[in-house]
């Protein structure tokens, strides 16, 4: 990831069409460097779940609708998706000097599943409780976190106990790493090792979505 970082701090201090052009031997070394990268996770991580495939995602931003016209995204990234409809969940690298994780989750559920969840935790939250509170869980993740409404979602009473997991609108984690964990020769490793950490969580999630409230399979 050296070639990586060397060159996302230059771009951030030179986030301009100009400068990318001069630049663009160090950009592509860098995307081969990290396709290199990604690719191998998807390979190691292939080896405990079925993945639909990997999604680099493309540095050039959409400025079309935002106040930020600087053409490059600062960061390099990368998704995992898992294969559906039995299985459910996103994996996902992000790669930013001073801003590096890997996380994982869902980001948008659809309006059907997203009142499958909530109604899942209003009936009950001690499968979800039992798997967050796991020590390795604690250790990477400390939370599940996500953008929540500000009260309580039609429907739900907001003096619920669940309310602050039903309020929510995504369902992710993140462990965060240093540059320095980044360009080590175990951040490779320690990736998948985050990865298969969500899997307790992916799982029951993976459940949820796939029967109805009294249990039963959709699929």
């Amino acid at each position: 990831m050296k070639k990586a970082f060397e060159f996302l701090k230059q771009l951030e201090k030179n986030n301009n069409r100009e400068w990318f052009a001069a630049h663009k031997a160090e950009y592509d070394s860098a995307v081969k460097e990290n396709k290199a990268f990604f690719d191998q996770v998807h390979a190691n991580l292939q080896k405990y779940d079925n993945i639909k495939g990997v999604h680099i995602f493309r540095i050039y931003r959409d400025v079309r609708f935002s106040k930020d016209n600087t053409p490059y995204k600062t960061n390099f990234g990368a998704g995992y998706s898992r294969i559906k409809p039995l299985l459910r969940g996103g994996y996902y690298i992000h790669l930013e000097p001073g801003n590096s994780f890997v996380g994982g989750g869902f980001w948008g559920p659809d309006t059907k599943d997203l009142l499958r969840i909530r109604k899942e935790f209003e009936i009950s939250t001690a499968e979800i409780e039992k798997i967050t509170s796991e020590k390795t869980f604690v250790k990477y993740f400390k939370e599940i976190q996500g953008e929540a409404v500000k009260t309580a979602p039609r429907g739900f009473d907001k003096n619920h106990p669940a309310i602050d997991l039903i309020r929510k609108k995504q369902y992710v984690v993140m462990r965060k790493f240093t540059d320095k964990e980044v360009v080590s020769e175990s951040f490779q490793k320690e990736t998948v090792l985050t990865f298969l950490a969500m899997r307790p969580f992916f799982d029951y999630m993976s459940e949820v979505l796939t029967t109805d409230l009294n249990g039963e399979s959709l699929l």
